[in-house]
C-alpha cells in the first residue's frame, strides 16, 4: 500500500510539473509574440525580392483591371498578406525569362516596370519610392523596383541608365543564363554565352556605371567567380537580394564563407531566401531551417550583413509556417527565441538595408562630377545578327532623298509662283 501511495504521489507531481512546463512555455510564446509584433510595428520589414509582378503577367497578362490585389488568392502575395506580415517596403522584381535574351528582353522588362508602377499608383495602400529617404518618409507600403537578370539591358549602358530613370533601384547581374559580360550560378540551364567566364571588362564597366548612377548591385544568381570579382570592383556595398548560406545547403545559388567574409568587408547585405531547396536542399523545410541560415550568416559576416528576401511567388516550395508574406512574424519570433537581440533584429528587418541604400546613394553623390560612361560591348562578345550597328551606317539614302526633296521643293516653288501670276498674264494677253 505504501508503494502504491508513493507511486500515486509521484504521478501527481509529474502531471503538475508537465502542466507547469506547458504554462511557462505558453507564457513565453505569448510574451515572444507580443515582443515580435511590437518590434515589427516599430521597424516594418523591408523585403528584398518578390515575384508577384511575374505572376500578374503569367496569370492575368498584366491586366490589373481584372483583379483585386488586396485579396487576390491565386498567388502567395496580396496586399492584405503584406500588411499582416508587417512589410513596410517591398522590392518588386521586374523579371523576364532568359529565353528573351537577344530578342525582346528590353520590351518585356519595360512592360514589367510598367505593371509595377501602375500597381503601386492604383492602390492607396502602396506608394512608389526611389530613395532611402522615400522609404523612411512614407506612411504607406513602399514599392521599389528591381530588375532580375542583366540580360534585360541588352548589353547597353544607355539602357541601364534609362531603367534607373524609370525608377529601377537594383539589378541582378544574371539570372539562370550567362550574359555576354557576366557568368551565372546556374551552369548548363541555358545555352547562350556559355563561354562567358566570371566578369568581363564590359561587365566591370556595368558595375562602375551602376555605382555612378546609384543603382544597387544584386549578386543573387551570379557565379562565385562573378561575385568575387564584383566585390573587388564595386565602390559601393552590394546585396544578395535572395540567397542563403552554402555551408548549410551546398548549391551554387548560395554563398560560400569566403564571399560572406567579402560581403562583411564590403559592408553589403545578404537577404535570406526562403525557398525550401535553397535552405534545406530538399523539398521540405520549416521555420527552424530558415532561422539556421540567419544564425550562420550572422556568425560569419555579422548581423549587420543579414536581411530578408523571401522570394515569394518566385518558386514553388516554401517552409512549413512561412507559406506567404503574412507569416514573417513567425520567423522573427523564432529568432527572438534563439536569443537575437531586438536591436539586431531591427537591423535585419530594416536598418541594414537602409544603411546599404544610403551608402550606395553616397557613392553616387561623390561621383557626380563623372560623365556617363560611353563604353560599348565589342561585337565579338555578341552572337546574334539582328543587332543594328549604326557605327558603320552611311546615310547615302538620306542624301539621295534629300536631293529629291530639294528638287521637289524647287518645282513646288515654280508651280506656286505660276499659280499666283497666271491670272495676271492671261489678262495681259487678252488686252494685247
Amino acid at each position: 500500500m505504501a508503494w502504491k501511495a508513493s507511486w500515486s504521489q509521484w504521478s501527481i507531481r509529474w502531471i503538475l510539473l508537465c502542466i507547469l512546463v506547458l504554462l511557462v512555455s505558453s507564457y513565453n510564446d505569448s510574451e515572444l509574440h507580443l515582443r515580435t509584433i511590437r518590434l515589427m510595428k516599430q521597424a516594418p520589414l523591408i523585403d528584398g525580392h518578390n515575384d508577384f509582378a511575374l505572376q500578374i503577367r503569367r496569370l492575368y497578362q498584366n491586366k490589373l483591371s481584372t483583379i483585386n490585389l488586396r485579396i487576390l488568392n491565386s498567388t502567395r502575395t496580396n496586399i492584405k498578406k503584406l500588411k499582416d506580415g508587417y512589410v513596410g517596403a517591398q522590392f518588386w522584381s521586374a523579371y523576364v525569362l532568359c529565353s528573351s535574351q537577344d530578342k525582346d528582353a528590353v520590351r518585356l522588362a519595360l512592360e514589367q516596370i510598367d505593371v509595377i508602377k501602375r500597381m503601386c499608383n492604383e492602390y492607396d495602400e502602396l506608394e512608389l519610392v526611389t530613395s532611402s529617404e522615400g522609404i523612411v518618409k512614407t506612411s504607406k507600403l513602399a514599392c521599389l523596383i528591381g530588375i532580375e537578370g542583366g540580360h534585360a539591358i541588352d548589353s547597353s549602358l544607355g539602357t541601364l541608365r534609362m531603367f534607373y530613370d524609370l525608377g529601377v533601384r537594383y539589378m541582378s547581374l544574371t539570372h539562370t543564363c550567362n550574359t555576354p559580360w557576366a557568368e551565372t550560378s546556374s551552369y548548363g540551364v541555358h545555352s547562350s554565352y556559355q563561354d562567358t567566364k566570371s566578369l568581363t571588362d564590359f561587365g566591370k564597366e556595368v558595375v562602375k556605371e551602376m555605382n555612378r548612377i546609384g543603382m544597387i548591385i544584386d549578386l543573387s544568381h551570379t557565379s562565385f567567380s562573378t561575385s568575387r570579382e564584383v566585390l573587388n570592383v564595386s565602390k559601393a556595398p552590394v546585396i544578395f537580394s535572395h540567397s542563403a548560406a552554402f555551408a548549410l545547403c551546398k548549391i551554387n545559388r548560395n554563398i560560400p564563407d569566403d564571399i560572406l567574409k567579402q560581403v562583411k568587408e564590403n559592408k553589403g547585405l545578404v537577404m535570406v531566401n526562403f525557398h525550401t531547396e535553397f535552405v534545406a536542399c530538399q523539398k521540405t523545410a520549416n521555420i527552424s531551417t530558415v532561422a539556421d541560415h540567419f544564425d550562420y550568416i550572422s556568425r560569419v559576416a555579422g548581423f549587420q550583413s543579414v536581411g530578408i528576401g523571401g522570394d515569394y511567388d518566385g518558386v514553388n516550395g516554401y517552409p512549413s509556417g512561412l507559406e506567404d508574406p503574412s507569416k514573417y512574424p513567425s520567423l522573427i519570433q523564432e529568432l527572438l527565441r534563439r536569443g537575437w537581440k531586438e536591436k539586431e533584429l531591427e537591423g535585419v528587418l530594416r536598418g541594414n538595408f537602409l544603411r546599404v541604400f544610403r551608402e550606395v546613394e553616397k557613392v553616387r553623390d561623390e561621383q557626380i562630377y563623372l560623365n556617363p560612361s560611353e563604353e560599348e560591348i565589342s561585337d565579338d562578345e555578341l552572337n546574334y545578327s539582328c543587332r543594328l550597328d549604326l557605327r558603320s551606317f552611311e546615310p547615302k539614302n538620306l542624301q539621295k532623298s534629300g536631293g529629291q526633296e530639294k528638287g521637289r521643293s524647287m518645282l513646288d516653288l515654280i508651280l506656286n509662283v505660276s499659280i499666283i501670276f497666271l491670272p495676271v498674264l492671261l489678262r495681259e494677253l487678252r488686252g494685247w
